[in-house]
């Protein structure tokens, strides 16, 4: 049951790229107060990864808190979703209040069923690639989805160093939604930093995930402040 849920809010806005904290590195033991910070700081969405321990490595949360952190915020929400059966579970995170699901191309065995399922409860639903998965894998399904996230590092932990091949498939996405005419989000996660934000911006990211360049700075305004100029100036 989710009535206690408050109804998902209005859609990502047009002027990108837009900066999506990761929650991650947030200090949960206070996790309204630090959604009402990223908030104040001028965070426009936020990226929650949600990891099983089978998929990847690592173990996170799930749907509670999910549930916790669309009744805290104001803002849009992207759920990762890095966990085993995706196919199955897709429609439970949906259900949460999330604005976007996000599912690994590597996990799906339906990936047009599982899309569309995300899709007809109002979420947007994106694909994404791991680092050893080429844009071809997920080519046929573009017009199925509404963005594809790059991952420039493994999926399952963060801080890895970026992976400078994640550049050459958001220049890839960008060329196949010109020459197919859509209008799909590209999304970039992992590594992200104040030094190489400018290159995945100038790439063609519209959807910008960082963890520790945010989370983990002292003055989160700040960070994002500085994040959005360099990704902006290169627009």
């Amino acid at each position: 049951m989710h009535s206690s849920i408050p109804p998902r809010t209005a859609p990502l806005v047009a002027d990108t790229p837009v900066i999506l904290p990761a929650l991650l590195l947030c200090d949960f033991g206070h996790l309204a107060d630090e959604i009402k910070k990223l908030e104040e700081a001028g965070a426009k969405a936020l990226h929650l990864d949600v990891m099983d321990g089978q998929f990847v490595p690592q173990l996170t949360y799930g749907k509670v808190v999910v549930e916790a952190v669309r009744r805290a915020a104001t803002v849009p929400f992207e759920v990762h979703m890095m966990v085993e059966n995706q196919d199955d579970s897709a429609i439970d995170y949906a259900a949460t209040g999330a604005d976007i699901v996000t599912v690994h191309i590597e996990g799906l065995t339906r990936p047009k069923e599982t899309l569309a399922t995300i899709s007809n409860t109002g979420c947007q639903a994106h694909l994404a690639i791991s680092p050893n998965t080429p844009v071809s894998a997920v080519e046929p399904f573009l017009s199925h989805c509404t963005g594809v996230l790059v991952m420039s590092v493994e999926p399952g932990f963060g801080g890895q160093a970026f992976q400078p091949s994640a550049l050459d498939k958001i220049r890839l996405l960008r060329e196949l939604r010109t020459s197919q005419g859509q209008n799909f989000h590209i999304g970039v996660d992992g590594g992200i930093s104040t030094k190489t934000i400018a290159s995945v911006s100038q790439a063609g990211a519209d959807l910008i995930v960082a963890g520790s360049a945010v989370l983990q700075q002292e003055n989160y305004a700040s960070a994002l402040q500085e994040l959005e100029y360099l990704a902006r100036k290169t627009k």
